[in-house]
């Protein structure tokens, strides 16, 4: 099985369009319904569908850039995520780092940024290299692993876990309970472990507010915004922001990057002789995977884009994939190539919510990357991947390979 986020031949016909249909994502090819958007309503209306308001689509890199630069008229407040009609407003919506506009957002990322500065990366760099290193050698003595979750998952896990003061001795609960939030097929299973995980973490603040240590968890549960402590279910919702942000995005990259890999092993052995393409290949898997299917903003005006008058209060939502594969800014957008050059990919966002972790995840995946190209020659396929079925987050949810050391062979 090949993932359906792979180039595809252009589409002459008008596709059917339903981006809220999670299994266009998992079985599907959305990247051909974004390439018909882009070329014939790159600023599309999307009906109500599947329970789902309707909302506009940005499928253009500059339409999308435009929204993202812009946050006086483009809303986070309301929420990032597109939601069921009957869900209501997002319970984050004005509360968290990634749900609020400036000046709130500017004040809440000011309390925890210099965890995610390139000198706290950089003083991290030694930790995260023997988190893979224990990875990747209990990977090469069985051999063949499920890459999601022996590997993937656990590096950003086991790193987002140190710097928010969580006992290493919880690590592997976190893991558990995390992988059937965000990858069970089952929903009830999905909402019973999230809220397995925020009572987890609130606990965690309690106890860090009584007794503050040197840790993201605890810089939040001490810090003042506008003069006053985090409430406690502002606390707990930043604490599982950041938590969520830290580990997810860079497992669904860091596994659907070498998804990829096994498709063009001369890429992967191209790295493996010139550890100086490791940088520029790291981008290149950012632009390819662009973990984040979609993000939504709110129009806080009436505003034309695209030539298309967009009033007040709509939801506007942004196909990041579809902006990192524009043919107006990427030469062979649909080809995989490790030394691109030029790569003004937005896989991580541009301007107030730019990711704040965004030098970590380099960091973690430059790391796990130039480690797999040290240990293996060889990186194979040992059985189907399985794909996420979300309008969320795209990528597999698990995939078997066989690692193979040099001596072996």
């Amino acid at each position: 099985m090949t993932l359906p986020l792979s180039p595809t031949d252009g589409v002459d016909q008008t596709p059917h369009i339903d981006l809220v249909d999670p299994q266009l994502y998992a079985t599907g090819d959305p990247h051909a319904v974004w390439r018909w958007l882009r070329r014939n309503d790159p600023v599309y209306w999307h009906e109500p569908s599947r329970g789902m308001p309707g909302f506009w689509a940005l499928t253009k890199y500059h339409d999308i850039v435009s929204v993202l630069g812009n946050p006086e008229v483009y809303s986070s407040a309301e929420g990032i995520l597109l939601r069921p009609a009957n869900h209501g407003r997002d319970p984050g919506g004005g509360r968290t780092l990634a749900l609020t506009d400036p000046p709130r957002h500017r004040q809440l990322r000011s309390v925890i940024k210099s965890w995610f500065s390139e000198r706290a990366v950089r003083q991290l760099k030694p930790g995260i290299r023997e988190i893979a290193q224990t990875l990747l050698e209990d990977a090469a003595e069985r051999g063949t692993v499920e890459f999601v979750n022996d590997v993937a998952a656990r590096l950003p896990l086991y790193v987002i876990c140190r710097l928010m003061g969580i006992p290493d001795s919880d690590r592997e609960y976190l893991f558990g309970i995390t992988s059937r939030a965000f990858c069970s097929e089952d929903p009830d299973e999905r909402r019973s472990s999230h809220v397995k995980l925020m009572e987890y973490l609130l606990d965690l603040a309690d106890e860090k507010r009584r007794a503050p240590g040197d840790d993201i968890i605890s810089d939040l549960s001490v810090a003042e915004v506008d003069g006053h402590r985090l409430t406690e279910s502002e606390l707990l919702l930043n604490c599982d922001n950041v938590f969520i942000g830290g580990t997810e995005n860079v497992r669904i990259a860091a596994s659907a990057g070498i998804h990829q890999f096994l498709q063009e092993p001369a890429q992967w052995q191209a790295l493996r002789a010139d550890p100086g393409l490791l940088p520029g290949a790291v981008e290149e898997v950012l632009r390819w995977t662009t973990t984040p299917t979609h993000l939504l903003r709110t129009t806080r005006t009436a505003v034309t884009i695209g030539g298309r008058t967009i009033g007040e209060g709509e939801r506007v939502t942004l196909w990041m994939p579809s902006a990192n594969r524009d043919e107006d800014v990427f030469a062979a957008p649909d080809t995989f190539d490790i030394r691109r050059t030029p790569n003004r990919h937005i896989a991580l966002g541009t301007g107030e919510h730019f990711c704040i972790g965004g030098i970590l995840a380099r960091a973690e995946l430059q790391i796990l990357y130039g480690e797999l190209a040290a240990l293996f020659d060889v990186i194979e396929p040992a059985g189907e991947p399985v794909l996420l079925s979300s309008i969320v987050v795209n990528g597999p949810s698990a995939l078997p390979v066989r690692l193979v050391r040099t001596a072996q062979r």
